[in-house]
């Protein structure tokens, strides 16, 4: 096992001279899921004025405890008048609070009659006000370079008005499966056969990465079939990803075909699972160089090394941090393991409780049993010639998209 590289390095040769991918402007309402190519400044303040929290009665404190007559009406979307000195206005909640008022009374504590209203006493200066600017001050920063636009960062946007926005490009992927067993759903299986199921699982995890999947291409066992598709994938894509063929088998040419047309970086890694994942380069006509990350065929090795690689190198491809590492949760072992000459990457649930954090291992850890990451909520990192006793503390990568 002297041969075999940490996770470490690998993320090192992965990630060495990665730039962000070029800025385009697009739609806001197109936005979501994008990653901000520039930082935003507010030109509004938000909200634009002092405005009620509530449905109620504006006035100014130092007149609570009294008979008040009621002086206008302010309904949110409309401007609102001075108040009249001794007087009290019927507001709704986004009301502009008027010239005077420094307090709005929720109505089921005002007693009216008529044209009048009875405020209660101690009214504090400032009650259910929302305040110019609370939220948003005009000329702070908004949102920062690398924000990914979900739901609030858009309607933060939105709030200034903003139509447009500067995102980075999405990294173009072609994704390519290998081995001639492997076969497409909605063929019949033929003896030996296996439905291909890492190309969905793959796909969708690489677009909620941030990735554009250009392409999916089956790959025969032939060593001139290979060179000829990595050659046109790299030709159209930032990102060429493959599922298997990176082993040492006589039928696996990937791994001979990216060093006869490309540059291998790494090769065989001491994790479990996923250990012959392949990084490189392909070489493009214009002298640019499209990355390479080789992908064992095994379905959960798939996934893990999503998460472990695809994941961080599309997040620097977007210049988006959020994405460039797994959030680290520590927990208690609700299991008992050992590994060997490896670092194991375990698919555990995590269960929080008022004691902690505690992690519960799919009872069948095999790299081929891909239901255990249907629920996975992290993976238990159990360090390589570790024994782990149940209670012992652990840490675990969170799977947060």
């Amino acid at each position: 096992m002297a041969d075999l590289q940490p996770i470490s390095a690998a993320l090192e040769a992965l990630l060495a001279d990665v730039s962000a991918l070029d800025a385009e402007s697009i739609p806001l309402e197109a936005a979501a899921g994008r990653v901000l190519a520039e930082t935003v400044t507010a030109q509004l303040d938000v909200p634009p004025f002092d405005n009620s929290a509530m449905d109620g009665y504006a006035l100014c404190a130092a007149d609570a405890g009294q008979w008040l007559p009621i002086s206008q009406r302010i309904a949110a979307g409309t401007q609102a008048k001075a108040l009249a000195p001794g007087s009290c206005a019927r507001i709704f909640t986004g009301g502009e609070i008027p010239p005077g008022a420094d307090c709005v009374v929720m109505q089921e504590r005002v007693e009216v009659d008529g044209e009048c209203a009875l405020m209660p006493e101690d009214i504090p200066a400032g009650d259910n006000v929302r305040r110019k600017g609370r939220d948003v001050k005009s000329g702070s920063v908004l949102l920062n370079a690398g924000e990914r636009l979900e739901a609030a960062a858009l309607g933060h946007l939105a709030g200034q008005g903003i139509t447009q926005v500067s995102v980075r490009r999405r990294p173009r992927v072609a994704l390519l499966s290998t081995g001639d067993e492997i076969i497409d759903p909605g063929t019949p299986l033929k003896p030996g056969q296996l439905y291909n199921s890492n190309r969905p699982m793959l796909r969708r995890l690489l677009e909620n990465f941030g990735a554009e999947v250009l392409s999916t291409v089956s790959v025969p066992d032939d060593y001139a079939r290979t060179v000829a598709l990595l050659t046109a994938a790299a030709a159209e894509a930032d990102l060429v990803v493959t599922t298997g063929g990176v082993s040492v088998g006589e039928e696996d040419h990937v791994k001979a075909a990216l060093e006869a047309i490309g540059q291998l970086d790494m090769w065989k890694l001491a994790i479990r699972p996923g250990k012959p994942l392949a990084l490189g380069r392909l070489p493009r006509d214009d002298g640019s160089q499209a990355r390479f990350v080789g992908l064992p065929g095994n379905p959960v090795s798939g996934f893990v090394g999503a998460w472990l690689f695809l994941r961080p190198l599309l997040g620097a491809m977007l210049g988006c941090p959020a994405l460039t590492s797994l959030p680290a949760v520590t927990a208690k072992a609700g299991f008992a393991t050992s590994t060997g000459p490896r670092e194991h990457y375990m698919r555990v649930t995590l269960e929080f409780s008022p004691s902690g954090v505690t992690a519960t291992a799919f009872d069948d850890q095999n790299s081929g049993v891909l239901s255990s990451c249907i629920n996975a909520d992290a993976f238990a990192v159990i360090p390589a010639n570790s024994d782990i006793a149940e209670g012992d503390s652990i840490s675990c990568l969170w799977l947060a998209g």
